[in-house]
């Protein structure tokens, strides 16, 4: 009787799918991160390359999550204003939850985990439009979640 393990295990599109806002990181940061992990044949998911005119966005974005191993968050002080993110976040924690094979990397970019974890200074700020948002609740949970997660603090370790 012989079984192979390998059938148990789901094949993956992208070695890591990155969630950031564009604003705060793309081009600093996330670029750098990204050729790094390109240099040394990671297929790497970030959504400025992937997504082609005409597709239906959130949908690719969704899709493409279910589709990657690794997923690193960059947390910034805007992170919290993008529906968008916020979305992803929700979405990556879900596979993490549903699977041990979806592993989570938070990354603080220039603010507190404290901050993310209790919306308060420029994240609170940035999510304040959304507390009237039938999402809210469950963003806001997202987002404490991750912060329980171990990650990387560049704030308070590279002066950011």
């Amino acid at each position: 009787m012989s079984s192979s393990t390998s059938s148990t295990h789901k094949s993956f599109a992208y070695d890591v799918f990155i969630s950031y806002r564009g604003d705060d990181t793309r081009k600093t940061f996330v670029d750098h991160m990204y050729f790094a992990l390109r240099r040394k044949n990671i297929r790497v998911y970030m959504d400025a390359d992937k997504i082609k005119r005409g597709d239906h966005i959130m949908d690719e974005l969704l899709k493409s999550i279910d589709h990657s191993r690794f997923y690193i968050i960059v947390f910034s002080k805007n992170y919290p204003s993008s529906s968008w993110c916020l979305n992803e976040l929700v979405k990556i924690l879900e596979c993490h939850r549903t699977t041990h094979e979806h592993v989570v990397y938070p990354i603080f970019y220039d603010v507190e985990p404290s901050q993310v974890r209790k919306l308060t200074g420029a994240t609170g700020k940035a999510f304040a439009k959304h507390e009237k948002h039938p999402s809210a609740r469950k963003w806001r949970e997202a987002l404490r979640e991750a912060t329980e997660l171990a990650g990387w603090d560049l704030k308070n370790n590279f002066d950011g």
